[in-house]
């Protein structure tokens, strides 16, 4: 067998903790440990367990020194809930390590135990950061890295087209660039997306606002129908609405200059600067005032100052195409 290297970068370090929220992340780090490990042994015994399988006494049976010295992943989940006695084990056996034996120590990263997390830090564990994602830029991010993990390249219209029509489910995501990658050559574009994710694209806020925003009111129309057909929520129809309309006049209001520039101003990425200069033709200081009104009586429609919620984004969206157009 290999010798344990000593990098804290090592996925056979002793000890792994993986700290955060987000199963797919979680789920990675077990993988990368495991796959290492068997890369370095094909016979290597892994022992996947939740909290409420390790009980006191459980990890010195697992950690026992073997006849045949194998190499071994002990991994446990949901550190977090381990019982006190359990805990008062694991720290132990983090004082002296065994050896060709690799722990997985899987904490959600909150106050509950805490304990077990300052420990494993104080042992020296390799941490792994499985924050959840919970910001539309951070879905960005992750599926940007996603395709130059796969060493592929997308445009940033296409990795927006893609989190605007997957969600914030990153295994959806993450199996979304995986295909792409498979079956795609070349660069993928938004285009590309939209052919793969048709229905779920026009099933996005986003994609009614942009329309809307545009002038395309029959269009707007129709995706906003489909939105709603499919179960968005109308408020979330309603923020993007309002981030749609915010941007044109944002970016009308703003000095000219590179889109690099104007992104650091306004606080867009740079693609984005691009897509709304597009969008903003044909808009004047009273259209986007006009609009901005529009989505306010829509958004005290959507959360109970109306009857009809749907009729309500329904006369915003035809009032915000109809300011969209009002230039031209």
């Amino acid at each position: 067998m290999a010798t344990r290297k000593t990098s804290s970068d090592d996925p056979l370090a002793p000890l792994t903790l993986a700290v955060g929220q987000e199963d797919l992340l979680l789920d990675r780090a077990v993988q990368q440990v495991v796959a290492a490990a068997r890369a370095s042994d094909a016979d290597t015994d892994v022992r996947d367990l939740t909290s409420d399988q390790l009980q006191p006494g459980t990890l010195a049976e697992l950690t026992s020194p073997s006849l045949f010295a194998e190499r071994k992943v002990v991994v446990v989940r949901n550190a977090q809930d381990l019982s006190a006695d359990t805990i008062k084990d694991v720290k132990a056996y983090l004082d002296a390590p065994a050896e060709e034996i690799t722990l997985v120590l899987l904490h959600a990263g909150g106050a509950k135990g805490k304990g077990l997390l300052d420990a494993a830090r104080k042992a020296g564990a390799r941490e792994v950061a499985c924050p959840r994602t919970t910001k539309p830029a951070e879905r960005l991010t992750f599926v940007r890295s996603e395709f130059r993990a796969l060493g592929r390249s997308a445009t940033p219209e296409a990795c927006q087209a893609l989190v605007d029509s997957i969600g914030s489910d990153l295994r959806e995501l993450a199996s979304a660039v995986s295909q792409l990658a498979a079956d795609v050559e070349g660069t993928i574009d938004d285009a590309v997306v939209g052919r793969y994710y048709t229905g779920r694209a026009e099933a996005s806020s986003f994609n009614v606002a942009d329309r809307a925003v545009e002038g395309r009111t029959a269009e707007a129309l129709e995706a906003l129908r489909w939105s709603l057909s499919t179960g968005v929520a109308p408020v979330l129809i309603t923020s993007a609405l309002a981030q749609g309309v915010r941007a044109i006049g944002k970016l009308s209001s703003a000095r000219g200059g590179r889109p690099a520039d104007l992104a650091r101003e306004l606080g867009m990425p740079p693609w984005k600067i691009d897509r709304v200069r597009q969008q903003m033709r044909g808009w004047t200081p009273d259209g986007v005032a006009t609009a901005l009104r529009a989505v306010a009586t829509a958004d005290a429609g959507v959360k109970g100052g109306g009857d009809d919620p749907e009729y309500a984004l329904e006369k915003a969206v035809v009032a915000i195409a109809r300011a969209a157009r009002s230039n031209r």
